[in-house]
C-alpha cells in the first residue's frame, strides 16, 4: 500500500460535524498511528528537503505536529503563527475573515528576518482564509513564502485560489 492510500485509510470520516450535510476529515486517527504519521512527515520532508528553507511557519494547532517535525528533517527553524494573545514578546497581526466575522494570527514581530525562505505548513486547507492570512503575516516581516503545505486539500471549496498566486500549493491527499 502506498503513502498516500495508508494515510487515507487512516483518517476518520465523521458526517454531519459541525453542521449537517458536512463531511469532516479528522486527522487525529491518522496522527495516532505511527506508520501514518512517519508516511505525512516523510511526504513533507521529500517536498522540501535540499530547498535552502530557512522557516517553517507552522499554523496553529495542527499545524504545529506536521512542522516541527519537518523543520527538524529539513534543518529549518520553526516559526508558531498562533491566535491572538498566546505569544509573550511583541506582536504582528493579520486579521482575516470567517463565514461569521473575523479572527486574527499573530507572530513574534522578530520571528523572520527580511528575505528568508519559509513555508507555510497547516493540516487541511477548506477555504484558504487561515493559511492565505498567515501568508500575508510573514510577508510583512519581508520573508519570501515559498510554499503552503498541507496533509489534507478539500479540492471544492477552492481554498488555492484564496492564497497568494506566487505560492506553491502542495497537498498530500484530496478530497
Amino acid at each position: 500500500m502506498d503513502a498516500v492510500q495508508l494515510v487515507k485509510e487512516k483518517i476518520r470520516n465523521i458526517k454531519d460535524f459541525p453542521i449537517e450535510g458536512i463531511i469532516f476529515r479528522d486527522i487525529t486517527t491518522a496522527v495516532k498511528d505511527k506508520e501514518a504519521l512517519k508516511a505525512m512527515i516523510d511526504f513533507l520532508t521529500e517536498k522540501f528537503k535540499n530547498q535552502g528553507i530557512d522557516y517553517v511557519a507552522v499554523v496553529e494547532s495542527r499545524g504545529f505536529v506536521f512542522g516541527s517535525a519537518l523543520a527538524y528533517n529539513i534543518g529549518a527553524g520553526c516559526i508558531l503563527v498562533r491566535k491572538p494573545g498566546k505569544l509573550p514578546a511583541e506582536t504582528i497581526c493579520e486579521e482575516y475573515a470567517l463565514e461569521y466575522g473575523t479572527d486574527k494570527l499573530e507572530i513574534h514581530k522578530d520571528a523572520i528576518e527580511a528575505g528568508k525562505k519559509v513555508i507555510v505548513i497547516d493540516d487541511l486547507l477548506a477555504t484558504g482564509g487561515t493559511v492565505s492570512a498567515a501568508c500575508k503575516l510573514l510577508k510583512k516581516t519581508g520573508a519570501d513564502v515559498k510554499a503552503a503545505a498541507f496533509i489534507i486539500e478539500l479540492q471544492d471549496l477552492q481554498g488555492r485560489k484564496n492564497l497568494p498566486q506566487d505560492v506553491e500549493v502542495v497537498s498530500m491527499i484530496t478530497y
